[in-house]
C-alpha cells in the first residue's frame, strides 16, 4: 500500500472531489473493462447531481498526497433472504498508473467497514468473466461466486435496457 494513502467519503458538494471522482470514473470507462468509450457528455454533466439525490449511494476516493488514485461506488440494496440491507459495489477503480499497490484492497476494506456500519449482511459486486486481475483481487478480499445450491450453479448478472442511453 502506498505511503500516505488516505480514503475519504465522496461529497459531491465539494467541487474538487466531484472533479477527481469524474476523472477517475471516466478513466475507468475508457478502459476495456469499463466499456472502452468513456463517459457520455450527459453522464459527465449530470452524475454528481443525480447521485446526490440517491440516498443509498456510498462512495470513497483514494488519494496519495493530493493525487486521486482510486474510487469505489456502492449502493444500498436489500437481501430478502436475510431480511437485511446489503451494499452493492457498482464501480471500483484504481488508476492504471497505481494498480498493483493495494489501493483496490483498501477500497474494498472501506466498503466492508461502511457496510458494517449500515448493518449490511453482505457486499455484492459484478465483474466481467475475463477480468482475471479483478477476480483475483476480489478473491483476496474474500469474495466468491454467488451460489445458493452448488447443483444449481453460479448466479448470473443480466440486464435489460429500458431507455436509450443519453449522450
Amino acid at each position: 500500500m502506498p505511503d500516505g494513502l488516505r480514503l475519504i467519503p465522496v461529497d459531491f458538494r465539494d467541487a474538487r472531489i466531484s472533479a477527481d471522482w469524474l476523472m477517475l470514473l471516466d478513466h475507468y470507462a475508457h478502459d476495456p473493462m469499463g466499456g472502452g468509450s468513456g463517459l457520455s457528455d450527459y453522464a459527465r454533466a449530470n452524475l454528481p447531481t443525480e447521485l446526490m439525490a440517491q440516498p443509498g449511494f456510498h462512495g470513497a476516493l483514494a488519494y496519495v498526497g493530493d493525487q486521486p488514485v482510486g474510487l469505489i461506488n456502492g449502493f444500498l440494496g436489500f437481501s430478502t433472504f436475510a431480511a437485511r440491507p446489503l451494499l452493492n459495489i457498482h464501480d471500483i477503480v484504481t488508476h492504471a498508473d497505481w494498480r498493483g499497490r493495494g489501493i483496490g484492497q483498501a477500497l474494498l476494506a472501506w466498503a466492508a467497514q461502511r457496510a458494517g456500519e449500515l448493518g449490511c449482511c453482505k457486499l455484492t459486486l459484478e465483474v466481467l468473466a475475463n477480468n482475471t486481475r479483478a477476480l483475483a483481487a476480489y478473491e483476496r478480499a474474500g469474495f466468491a461466486p454467488y451460489v445458493l445450491d452448488p447443483e444449481a450453479g453460479h448466479a448470473l448478472f443480466l440486464q435489460k435496457h429500458l431507455t436509450e442511453p443519453l449522450n
